[in-house]
């Protein structure tokens, strides 16, 4: 299995009531979460791992989880509220206002991690959930016992969530010399300070520099191969990124390379057909509106 570890949330879109009042519509996201909704639809053995709520929102949460065959059975449930993230357009960009003080997802403390068995092949982690603690130190917590099992980052870096900067790079810092596989985008290298060389030197088997329309450069101690985007009339890039995440580990698994010694073993002509079902899955991703990443069936 594959274990998504990190925020799950509700996002309140605007929309327009039947009346015509200003609404919002409740929908289920956050970045971890979307990737382990798109590994359960491509067929990947995909579970996810956060604190979930048992209010209506946590309900609504666990039944997408159902619906797209991902494991949630390591959650902890608690009563405490589920994160709410509001929703506001401006000359089309988008604005968040988060609810998020005591919430089940960031109140996940060390106590509430789970063992990990032997069904448990891969980790992964990204995401506004390695900011807000205490789940952040959670999060990074559960990854330093990841032991033998591959581990992938997505750092995804929001530098308006940021609060505590030096812990935040501190505990990134301590993540990513951990793992095994890192996407990462120009913004994220730029406010790190940091390149795909110099991660690759410093241990990460493959690194996946997202480039948007030109594709993802992936790099292994043997070399770089590009990989196109697959061509797409966008509607909007929502959950794109996490959707190449998902794909990308569903290839792994497909290939027989989601363990930490066959990747470093494998080729980059092995990789090749990981990187781009992430990118086929990104595309359909990005032709329709929101995160609603495709199934299998749709590939």
């Amino acid at each position: 299995m594959i274990l998504c570890c990190g925020e799950s949330l509700i996002d309140m879109l605007p929309r327009t009531a039947t009346t015509g009042e200003a609404a919002f519509a409740p929908v289920p996201g956050g970045a971890v979460f979307n990737t382990a909704i798109a590994l359960g639809r491509l067929g990947a053995p995909a579970g996810y791992f956060g604190g979930l709520s048992t209010d209506l929102f946590g309900d609504a949460l666990a039944g997408a989880l159902t619906a797209s065959r991902v494991d949630f059975t390591l959650c902890p449930r608690s009563a405490r509220p589920t994160t709410l993230a509001f929703v506001t357009l401006t000359d089309g960009h988008a604005q968040y206002a988060f609810y998020d003080e005591a919430t089940a997802g960031r109140m996940l403390g060390e106590a509430d991690l789970p063992e990990l068995g032997d069904d448990v092949d891969a980790l992964f982690f990204g995401g506004i959930s390695l900011v807000a603690e205490p789940a952040a130190e959670a999060y990074a917590a559960l990854c330093a016992r990841a032991g033998d099992r591959l581990v992938m980052i997505d750092p995804n870096i929001r530098p308006g969530f940021i609060t505590d900067e030096a812990r935040y790079r501190a505990r990134l810092s301590h993540m990513l010399a951990r793992a095994d596989v890192v996407k990462i985008s120009d913004e994220d290298m730029a406010w790190l300070g940091t390149t795909p060389a110099e991660l690759i030197a410093g241990g990460t088997a493959l690194v996946l520099e997202t480039r948007g329309a030109e594709g993802v450069l992936a790099l292994t101690g043997a070399g770089s191969m590009e990989v196109p985007a697959e061509k797409a009339e966008v509607v909007d890039t929502v959950g794109a990124g996490d959707t190449f995440n998902a794909g990308l580990l569903a290839g792994l698994a497909r290939e027989g390379l989601l363990s930490r010694a066959a990747l470093r073993a494998a080729s980059l002509d092995a990789l090749r057909p990981c990187v781009t079902l992430g990118a086929r899955a990104a595309a359909v991703t990005v032709s329709r509106a929101g995160a609603n990443p495709p199934w299998e069936s749709e590939l």
